[in-house]
């Protein structure tokens, strides 16, 4: 089966919904469970994005410490503050309670961006999604690694979930090697997709997209630059935004792909090929939305 190049003309076909009027509630809530004491802005990356997306509310989970910081430089959201660990990372056990009612009335969640440990972060990401049955997720980073050995919890969710793995993490969820990941990336996100019956974005160079079904897209780069530490987490922070409209997970998955891809490609043109920020990335994503929708 051939790909489909990811495009603005082949996404036209994959219209979003245009609010004009209404309450900020009409366009969803979206909640972002990220951070740590040592990786604190991976969650204020993603949850600013959202916001650029359009998402209506905001609320960020994260851990105490970098909580109040938080707030401050992301006045827009509710913030969260969770147990920690003595390694800065967030407590699953003792902030499963206070999670699952920070959860409550979500349209969309994100699990993962900042988080430690593959295998306590999977379990807080599969008891949300045992918790929130009619939510949509996205899972990234650290959340994505351990998936494997709770596929049937991740089946369960029906198709409403998007991961977003780079080479790395989808060598440790179908434990391959790295490299054999990066020869043949479409084999690997077809694999996953498969196995959890969910869309996948296999982050590269060129990213590929794919449902459970097998159909799968090409979005072919938005260049060199956007190689730089907290793209991924804009780029997830982008996709939550649109789930939280109540976006579809495939095409909250493509916009999200071509919005940050064509982010820097705006970058590249009025900044430089390499240097510019991911903080940058979620600035020009209303204007793409605006051009898109025009």
């Amino acid at each position: 089966m051939n790909p489909t190049l990811l495009t603005a003309a082949t996404l036209k076909e994959r219209s979003l919904p245009t609010p004009r009027e209404g309450s900020k509630d009409e366009r969803g809530s979206a909640l972002i469970l990220g951070g740590s004491a040592s990786v604190p802005g991976a969650a204020l990356l993603a949850g600013v994005a959202a916001l650029r997306a359009g998402a209506g509310k905001l609320k960020i989970a994260t851990v105490q410490s970098a909580a109040v910081g938080m707030a401050l430089t992301v006045p827009e959201a509710m913030v969260i503050g969770l147990p920690e660990t003595s390694e800065g990372s967030i407590d699953g056990v003792r902030a499963l309670e206070c999670l699952r009612t920070a959860a409550k009335g979500c349209d969309a969640l994100l699990v993962g961006p900042g988080l430690l440990g593959s295998k306590p972060t999977t379990a807080m990401a599969v008891e949300l999604l045992q918790a929130l049955p009619a939510a949509t997720f996205i899972l990234d980073a650290a959340a994505i690694c351990a998936l494997a050995a709770h596929a049937d919890d991740v089946r369960r969710h029906k198709g409403r979930v998007v991961i977003t793995p780079h080479a790395g993490e989808m060598a440790q969820l179908l434990d391959r090697s790295r490299d054999a990941v990066e020869a043949d990336p479409l084999d690997a996100a077809l694999t996953a997709a498969d196995l959890l019956q969910v869309v996948v974005v296999m982050k590269g160079a060129q990213t590929w997209i794919v449902d459970p079904q097998g159909a799968r897209w090409l979005y072919e780069g938005g260049g060199v630059g956007l190689a730089t530490s907290g793209s991924g987490d804009a780029l997830a922070g982008i996709v939550v935004g649109l789930l939280a409209r109540g976006v579809n997970p495939l095409t909250a998955a493509l916009w999200g792909v071509y919005l940050h891809g064509e982010a820097g490609r705006r970058l590249a043109a009025s900044v430089g090929p390499i240097g510019f920020l991911a903080r940058e990335l979620s600035g020009e994503v209303p204007r793409l939305l605006y051009e898109a929708s025009a």
